[in-house]
């Protein structure tokens, strides 16, 4: 959550490249790279002078620049999901070493954390998407304290932070599917009938 590598890719400085009608290898003089997370990141600037580096974060500096509402949003939801799939994963050591299903309402509670830790990886993954390409957050950001230059998108792609959401989406959609498939074997509905008999067998003595 706190990497610079949730998004990469380049910029092109069009300013710069429409005054030399630059086209082909020469178009490489005027592009730079940029990457970053949900809390900073780093921009390379080329404008046919070589690169110039720029470290950046967006608070304070962008909020004036970004949409703030939903990067702050994507930041909560995966601050959500951070703590759930803890909850999670502590179920998981409980019931793999200790004595399973007892607490939370047995296999409920496991559906409860996983359906919790889905929905907001999804939001995470759909929200920051969007800010990403609808916003152009990356424009954004390469044309920010910009004067005289403009600067576009010219490649860019979801980096291994952003890809790590969507395997957690994943892990927890497939541990719903087990919890699923195991149906009634789990222990709690067992010892449930086993309750529920000797109930019956101590009101009837």
């Amino acid at each position: 959550m706190g990497t610079q590598f949730w998004v990469k890719g380049t910029v092109l400085c069009k300013t710069g490249a429409q005054l030399v009608n630059a086209t082909g290898p020469e178009l490489d003089k005027f592009v730079g790279k940029i990457n970053y997370g949900l809390f900073h990141g780093q921009r390379v600037k080329q404008c046919g002078l070589g690169g110039r580096p720029f470290r950046f974060s967006f608070f304070p500096h962008l909020l004036d620049v970004i949409p703030a509402s939903l990067h702050i949003s994507v930041i909560l939801f995966c601050s959500v999901l951070i703590v759930f799939s803890s909850v999670a994963s502590a179920f998981f050591l409980f019931n793999a070493f200790g004595s399973p299903y007892e607490t939370l309402h047995g296999p409920l509670g496991l559906y409860l954390w996983n359906l919790i830790c889905c929905f907001c990886s999804c939001l995470v993954m759909i929200l920051f998407a969007s800010e990403v390409n609808l916003h152009r957050l990356s424009e954004k950001i390469a044309n920010y304290n910009e004067g005289s230059f403009v600067y576009k998108t010219y490649t860019q792609q979801f980096d291994r932070s952003f890809w790590m959401i969507f395997f957690t989406f994943l892990a927890h959609a497939l541990n719903i599917l087990l919890i699923r498939m195991a149906g009634i074997q789990f222990p709690f509905q067992e010892a449930k009938e086993a309750d529920m008999n000797t109930g019956g067998s101590d009101l009837m003595y």
